[in-house]
């Protein structure tokens, strides 16, 4: 006889329950987040496990990998099909959860998702911490910015090099104030100095990875838009045809039909927030190049016409919020 199991982790607990193929409850455990304590559980030779079922989570990358390894049929489950599948329950307790997980196991209403390697894992770590420092260090700079106005002082157009300089240079006669100043420019400089080694470990990863000096050849794409992408797709395989990868990123209008009414909305945004950022800054920067490159080789009296017929379109010809013509 089959049996399917359903797995709710949590960070130190995970309820276990076990069903067999007409949906009768064959065990029910709560134990360790754990890979020892979960194989002790589902590796009983007494169950011949069909599917079993995990929510994509925190652990879910590290608990797959484990339990795939040993040979069993594990599938994680993406996280918004299953959070409406069990949204039917009156009361949500770890215990309901995983046996709502593991009747979806048994019926096959799931939607599984890709886990991605460890190499891709690794490189996206790599990117959030980049980006992660890039975004404080920005946020101390502001502030900086901001606090010093309220006292006359304006920092105005600098660079990120000469910003230490520039807010020193306006401190020079204020001593109190200088006082509560400097140590949010060390702070800044530490991270400024931090972000640059991910920086250069990310140019390197770059530099020796064929896929990505390939992306780049495309105007827009950078080094760290090719490594986001690399890392997003991570198995080329797994994806029909390359239109269904813009569906994976959210690129793709979402669809709302019932009886005569079909309405097509703005792109769905149910992938990678990050790449999609990533992929519209790219855009920004082709359309740019390629309106100069159109300067350039018409010159400023052939650019007045087309600028014109742009104006002339008025608001209607815009595009809405929610659509990346440029992302396709």
């Amino acid at each position: 006889m089959d049996h399917f199991a359903g797995l709710d982790v949590s960070v130190k607990d995970t309820s276990v329950c076990i069903v067999d193929e007409t949906g009768r409850i064959v065990r029910e455990v709560k134990v360790a987040s754990e890979p020892d304590a979960l194989l002790a559980v589902l590796t009983n030779p007494a169950y011949h496990f069909k599917r079993i079922g995990l929510e994509a989570g925190p652990l879910s990358q590290w608990l797959f990998s484990v339990l795939a390894e040993a040979g069993l049929p594990v599938i994680c489950v993406e996280t918004r099909h299953m959070r409406a599948v069990l949204k039917a329950q009156i009361n949500k307790t770890d215990r309901n959860d995983a046996r709502g997980i593991a009747q979806m196991m048994r019926v096959g209403l799931y939607r599984p998702v890709h886990v991605k390697t460890l190499r891709s894992q690794k490189l996206r770590m790599l990117l959030t911490h980049r980006k992660l420092l890039q975004s404080k260090a920005i946020a101390i700079e502001n502030d900086l910015r901001g606090t010093l106005r309220n006292f006359g002082l304006k920092v105005g157009m600098v660079g990120t090099v000469k910003f230490e300089a520039r807010i020193k240079e306006l401190i020079a006669n204020l001593p109190d104030l200088a006082e509560l100043i400097e140590p949010l420019l060390i702070a800044r400089q530490v991270i400024r100095d931090q972000f640059t080694i991910l920086h250069r470990r990310l140019l390197a990863i770059v530099r020796d990875d064929e896929v990505c000096r390939r992306l780049m050849t495309v105007p827009g794409v950078g080094p760290v838009v090719a490594l986001t992408y690399r890392a997003t797709v991570d198995v080329p395989a797994r994806f029909r045809n390359s239109k269904a990868v813009g569906a994976v990123l959210g690129l793709t209008p979402a669809k709302h039909q019932s009886g005569e009414r079909d309405q097509t909305g703005g792109i769905s945004r149910c992938g990678d927030e990050m790449m999609r950022m990533m992929l519209y800054e790219a855009a920004q920067d082709a359309d740019a190049f390629s309106q100069m490159v159109l300067a350039q080789g018409l010159g400023d009296e052939d650019c007045q016409a087309p600028r014109a017929e742009k104006s002339d379109r008025g608001a209607g010809a815009s595009v809405g919020r929610d659509h990346a013509p440029h992302l396709g």
